[in-house]
């Protein structure tokens, strides 16, 4: 419910790699390096502070995108959920902390890009109707139950519920 979110401007690190999981979800990661930067009055010039490295995973159609639009060097604006994530490696607990990206896009105030709508073919579901044209009462397929069990039944058009008289 509280997400902890994050904007990050930087430059990738790496051209993303763009896998898929055992559920067939792709998901792109790819590294992006933030330095900060000031001027310095003393100095009568800008100074350079430590540059943050941060791992940046993007999930389904948006890795996709990624994978096919952005490469190493390119400058790139990310919002997303920073993660910690643990696991534990040879008796030692690791800890790695991520940004999941929600949006990414190239940094516009340092260049200029092409956007390109995808068009993925969507998922389509056919859904059995009786004769009415309403979708059919399908739970007895996927809960095991067996047309015995019903012990009441809904009016659609008053809502009254009427229980049934075992046959027997």
């Amino acid at each position: 419910m509280y997400d902890t979110t994050m904007t990050l401007i930087g430059n990738l690190v790496d051209s993303p790699k763009l896998r898929k999981t055992k559920n067939g979800h792709f998901v792109a990661s790819f590294r992006v390096a933030s330095t900060p930067r000031r001027f310095d009055r003393e100095q009568a010039g800008w100074v350079d502070g430590k540059t943050l490295f941060v791992t940046v995973t993007c999930w389904r159609a948006l890795g996709e995108n990624v994978a096919q639009s952005l490469r190493k060097g390119q400058p790139v604006v990310v919002f997303g959920r920073y993660l910690q994530r643990e696991w534990e490696k040879d008796e030692a607990l690791k800890t790695a902390y991520e940004l999941e990206a929600l949006a990414v896009g190239h940094d516009l105030s340092r260049g200029v890009t092409n956007f390109e709508k995808v068009f993925r073919p969507s998922v389509t579901t056919e859904i059995d109707t009786d004769a009415e044209g309403v979708p059919a009462d399908e739970t007895g397929r996927y809960l095991d139950l067996d047309d015995e069990s019903i012990i009441a039944e809904v009016d659609v058009e008053t809502g009254e519920v009427h229980e049934l008289v075992p046959a027997g």
